[in-house]
C-alpha cells in the first residue's frame, strides 16, 4: 500500500467514524448496582432537553424503583419469534433503524439472541445500530468481559456463558462505572431491591459474598480506569510513548493457550496496542499427528483471539524459538507473552532447549518476555 493509499484510507476511516453513532456504556461490578436505573434517569433528562430518545430494550427485573422510571417513556415494540414451540420476544433492530431516533437505549449488552435472529449477540445488534448513525446507551456487568472470564471463574467459581469481546468496550466513546460499596450492595439485596425474596439467601451464599464483590469492584474500577487512560493517551498526549505491540505464543495445549490469549488481550487493551497470536506448527504437531479434539480446541482459540482483536499468525517451523524471534522482529514486537511451563523456570533455563534458545535470542534485543501463569 502506497503512502497515497494510506492517506486516502485514513481519511475514509475519519468519514466513516463521523457517520457512526456515539456509544456510551454503563458498567458495574454486578447486578443491582443501578445501571438500568441510571440509564432511565438519563432518558428523562434527554427528553426534557428535546432529544428524540427511544427505549430499544430494557430489563427492569421487576425492580419497583426502576420500573416506575419506565412509565411514559417511548418504547420501540419488540418483535416476536417462534422458538421451540412458543413465541419469544427480542429487540427489533430494524424497527429502531427505520425510526432513526437520536438516541436509543439498549440494556443487557451481553445477551444472546434467540436462534433465527439476524445476529447471534445483542452487542452485534448495537454495532448495526451505531453503523446506521444512531447513538446508543447500553449497560453490562464486568463479569461479561471476555478476557476476564478466567478471573471471574477464579473469584466466583462460576463460568459466565454470555460474554462480549473486549473490542466492544474499546469501541465505546464513553464508559461510566456505576459504583457501590460491598455493604451498600448487600443492603440493597437484603431489602429485596435486586432479587425476589426466594432468591436472596442463595445470592448471599454465592455471587454476593463480600469478598467476591470487593474483587469484582476492583476489576470494574480498573477497567474504567484503563479506558480513561487509553482516551487520554490517544486524544490528549497524542501517543508520544513507545507504541507497544504484543505477541502471544500458543501451542495446542488449549487451557494454557486460552489463558495466554485472554491475558495478552488485557495487556493490549490497556496499552491500546496492536497484538498477535502466534502458533508454530512443529513436525510433531502436524494436522495428521494431533488428536481431532486438540485441532478443534486450537480452532476455537484462534476464533477467541480474533474476537478479542488479535491478528493470527500460523506458521510451520521445527525451531520454535527461531520462529518466535523472527516473527517478533518482522512485526516490531515489544513484548512476547508465553504460558507458564509445568516445571520451574530454573529447570526450563537449564534443560529446555526452546526456552534457552528464546532467552538467548531476546537477550540481545529490546523485546520484553512475560511468562503468564
Amino acid at each position: 500500500m502506497t503512502e497515497k493509499d494510506i492517506n486516502a484510507k485514513r481519511f475514509l476511516d475519519l468519514i466513516q467514524k463521523s457517520r457512526k453513532g456515539k456509544f456510551k456504556v454503563y458498567i458495574g461490578m454486578s447486578a443491582g448496582v443501578g445501571k438500568t436505573f441510571r440509564m432511565l434517569q438519563e432518558v428523562h433528562t434527554l427528553l426534557r432537553n428535546g432529544i428524540d430518545v427511544k427505549i430499544g430494550f430494557i430489563e427492569t427485573h421487576n425492580r419497583k424503583e426502576t420500573h416506575e422510571l419506565l412509565e411514559g417513556l417511548p418504547i420501540v415494540p419488540k418483535r416476536s419469534l417462534y422458538y421451540k414451540g412458543k413465541y419469544l420476544e427480542e429487540m427489533d433492530v430494524q424497527a429502531i433503524i427505520n425510526l432513526r431516533p437520536e438516541v436509543v437505549i439498549v440494556d443487557e449488552l451481553a445477551h444472546t439472541n434467540i436462534e433465527g435472529s439476524k445476529n447471534e449477540k445483542r452487542w452485534q445488534d448495537v454495532m448495526d445500530i451505531l453503523d446506521a448513525g444512531i447513538n446508543v446507551i447500553s449497560a453490562v456487568n464486568i463479569q461479561h468481559i471476555e478476557s476476564l472470564n478466567d478471573d471471574i471463574k477464579e473469584i466466583t467459581g462460576i463460568e459466565v456463558k454470555e460474554r462480549i469481546p473486549d473490542s466492544v468496550l474499546k469501541a465505546a466513546d464513553e464508559v461510566v462505572n456505576i459504583d457501590l460499596t460491598a455493604d451498600e450492595l448487600i443492603t440493597r439485596l437484603k431489602e429485596g431491591k435486586i432479587y425476589t425474596s426466594d432468591k436472596i439467601q442463595s445470592a448471599l451464599g454465592n455471587f454476593f459474598k463480600p469478598q467476591h464483590i470487593l474483587q469484582l469492584r476492583e476489576l470494574a474500577l480498573k477497567e474504567v480506569a484503563s479506558q480513561v487512560e487509553r482516551k487520554v493517551e490517544t486524544e490528549v498526549t497524542g501517543g508520544g510513548l513507545r507504541q507497544e505491540r504484543f505477541l502471544a505464543c500458543i501451542s495446542s495445549n488449549h487451557t494454557t493457550a486460552k489463558t495466554v490469549i485472554r491475558k495478552t488481550a488485557r495487556l493490549a487493551n490497556y496499552y491500546h496496542s496492536k497484538w498477535y497470536v502466534l502458533y508454530v506448527e512443529t513436525p510433531r504437531e502436524r494436522g495428521d499427528k494431533i488428536a481431532l479434539d486438540k485441532q478443534r480446541h486450537l480452532i476455537n482459540n484462534f476464533r477467541l483471539a480474533t474476537e478479542l482483536g488479535a491478528e493470527i499468525i500460523r506458521i510451520k517451523n521445527s525451531k520454535v524459538a527461531t520462529a518466535i524471534t523472527e516473527q517478533a522482529e518482522a512485526r516490531k514486537i515489544t513484548t512476547i507473552c508465553i504460558g507458564k511451563p509445568h516445571i520451574t523456570l530454573f529447570k526450563v533455563i537449564l534443560s529446555t532447549n526452546i526456552f534457552k534458545s528464546l532467552l538467548n535470542k531476546l537477550t540481545s534485543s529490546s523485546i520484553d518476555l512475560i511468562i503468564l501463569s
